[in-house]
């Protein structure tokens, strides 16, 4: 009737799965500088900014947009939900380290 055939449906196994891998990927990034014996802060910063741009450039791939644009775009959105997130950190008193 709506003319949707279930054959032509995607896996919802492989979407689970890839959605997985890339929160997993996603996560990994910021903490394996630690994992490695990093002391300090700058390399997670600079990994998870690498990743940021890395997947916003990614992304360009199925959009109109310049993969530089895009890139820089999800660098700012990701840039922003941090500095949201040290803010609240901050206001409600608590610290890393």
């Amino acid at each position: 009737e709506l003319g949707i055939d279930p054959g032509d449906l995607p896996s919802p196994t492989v979407a689970a799965v890839s959605s997985f891998g890339s929160f997993a990927l996603g996560a990994l990034l910021p903490v394996l500088p630690f994992l490695l014996g990093a002391t300090a802060l700058w390399p997670a910063l600079l990994l998870a900014m690498i990743g940021l741009f890395g997947c916003g450039a990614v992304v360009a791939k199925v959009t109109a947009r310049s993969w530089w644009f895009s890139g820089l775009r999800q660098l700012a959105l990701g840039g922003a939900a941090a500095g949201v997130t040290y803010a609240l950190g901050s206001l409600f008193g608590t610290a890393v380290g």
